[in-house]
């Protein structure tokens, strides 16, 4: 699999373990604003070279997750901010335009230094 993305986290906000709890992550770059940076996983590094599709994977230290919906949004927000929500929840919709839906199954450990990856299905 091509690696199209990847970012080391920097800070996990004081809120990020109930996100998870919910099974739900929030992406942002260091940009995030300061009211948001509670409730997410900053991260640095990150350049989107392709845009991530349904059936592309996430690898979260090194444990995969396959992408079953992309937003309409999610490539944007990416690209301009390293913000997207990720849902653990296996479906293949959302109503949220900047939400990745990936498989639902034993949630990622988030700490310092954790990288985080989108990979395209096929490589090519």
């Amino acid at each position: 699999m091509k690696t199209i993305f990847a970012a080391k986290v920097v800070e996990v906000g004081a809120e990020v373990q109930l996100f998870l709890e919910e099974k739900m992550m929030v992406l942002f770059d260091q940009t995030a604003p300061a009211d948001l940076r509670d409730i997410a996983v900053v991260h640095q590094g990150g350049v989107l070279r392709e845009e991530i599709e349904a059936g592309d994977e996430l690898v979260i230290n090194g444990e995969g997750y396959r992408i079953h919906f992309v937003g309409s949004k999610a490539n944007q927000t990416i690209r301009e901010l390293g913000h997207a929500t990720i849902a653990f929840n296996g479906m293949d919709n959302s109503d949220m335009p900047g939400t990745i839906c990936v498989e639902d199954k034993l949630l990622p450990t988030i700490d310092i230094s954790a990288e985080i990856l989108f990979r395209k299905r096929n490589g090519s």
